[in-house]
């Protein structure tokens, strides 16, 4: 086996691993539902989106800056998974142990801990990335790990769709969940990696001179902010169906069921797809995202429900497999840090914003709340066309 070969197995490994840990502990579904069961009150429970998203990416200046300094940067994901791991353990501890208002406080800090261990992973996971994979095979590794750890979650929403203790199941998945990102913190720490050139003092990044020195960045970070809508939508598209529903749709399994088949499929196919062109498949998952959302308001059937979230998730899938890739391919090596950091910053403060839509779908209806972010979808499909063809660049 070469050293490339050895790499990418340990990519898929160790990324799959933490993808399975991501789906068992479901900030938008998976912990709704704990808190909820717990009797927390519906404010902290309103938090945890917030806090998983935004945590996970306006650190990411600050982390970018400490990065820095390590020549090997492949010790800063795995301590980021290991991070992870203890935020899931956390979370379990409080759900055994604690309810109400308590267990809710708690479980919110756990997810905070574990959103900023989040940050360091995507912060350093990007630039490991990019030294030690070739550029074509980037986008295969991250959508092959996609469709490997959602086998894992199909598996848990089999469980709680047929399952009679579904506390019990989600229980065991808050444990898996850290278990997964220990066997992904060790794994990780095995990849070939090249050291790094290093600052041992490294100045603050720029924030607003990196954005005017980089036009490239500047179109990738606005298509990539309206394309959050894919983020966004899906607990409106529950809400939606909720209204006077109450077949098998609308229970945790089968929204898990639906998330997790989405990524299957589209996991290893997005990554193909973006390794050829990145910026049409974030185009081609914004005009999906579009559609579908505009069908779930208009086209009020049973079966419309699921289908819409199962083309959301399809189409976030892509977004998050093409937007990383486009980055990694546009950006030179020593770029690559401040780029992700810089993007991952201004896209927080995108969805700390997004806490508005709850106000707005208040006040004016699930209904223009969604056709809202379908004119995003469609605004991020629209600008994605304008980006560069990275992927036709030689590194």
């Amino acid at each position: 086996m070469t050293q490339t070969q050895r790499n990418r197995l340990i990519h898929t490994l160790s990324l799959s691993a933490s993808k399975t840990a991501d789906g068992f502990l479901d900030a938008k579904l998976v912990l709704s539902w704990l808190m909820s069961t717990l009797g927390a009150p519906s404010a902290l429970i309103g938090l945890l989106v917030p806090i998983r998203e935004a945590g996970a990416l306006l650190p990411q200046l600050v982390i970018a800056r400490v990065m820095a300094g390590w020549a090997e940067r492949r010790w800063m994901w795995a301590l980021g998974a290991f991070g992870q791991a203890l935020g899931a353990l956390v979370i379990g501890a409080a759900a055994l142990l604690l309810e109400g208002t308590a267990a809710g406080i708690v479980i919110c800090a756990g997810l905070a801990f574990a959103a900023l261990s989040r940050a360091v992973c995507s912060t350093s996971y990007k630039d490991v990335l990019g030294r030690t994979v070739p550029k074509a095979q980037r986008g295969s590794v991250t959508g092959l790990a996609s469709s490997v750890g959602a086998i894992a979650v199909v598996a848990f929403a089999a469980l709680l769709i047929v399952g009679a203790e579904r506390m019990a199941i989600v229980l065991a998945a808050v444990f898996g969940a850290a278990l997964f990102w220990m066997i992904a913190s060790l794994t990780f720490t095995r990849l070939k990696e090249d050291p790094a050139e290093t600052e041992e003092n490294p100045a603050p990044i720029a924030f607003l001179d990196t954005l005017r020195a980089a036009p490239a960045l500047r179109r990738f970070i606005a298509a990539r902010a309206a394309l959050t809508a894919t983020a966004l939508a899906p607990p409106f598209l529950v809400t939606l169906d909720r209204a006077g529903s109450e077949s098998w749709f609308s229970g945790l399994g089968a929204l898990l069921l639906a998330s997790a088949i989405a990524a299957l499929i589209s996991g290893w196919a997005w990554g193909r797809v973006s390794d050829h062109s990145s910026r049409q498949t974030l185009a081609i998952a914004g005009a999906i995202a579009s559609v579908t959302l505009i069908a779930a308001v208009f086209i009020r059937v049973e079966i419309a429900a699921p289908l819409a979230i199962f083309a959301i998730m399809f189409a976030h899938q892509g977004v998050r497999t093409a937007r990383s890739t486009h980055l990694v391919d546009m950006a030179a090596e020593e770029d690559r840090p401040a780029w992700t950091a810089v993007s991952n910053t201004v896209i927080g403060g995108v969805l700390v914003l997004g806490a508005g839509l709850g106000v707005l779908a208040d006040n004016a209806g699930t209904e223009v709340t969604l056709i809202v972010l379908s004119a995003m979808a469609a605004l991020g499909a629209l600008l994605s066309l304008t980006l560069d063809e990275v992927q036709t660049k030689t590194d």
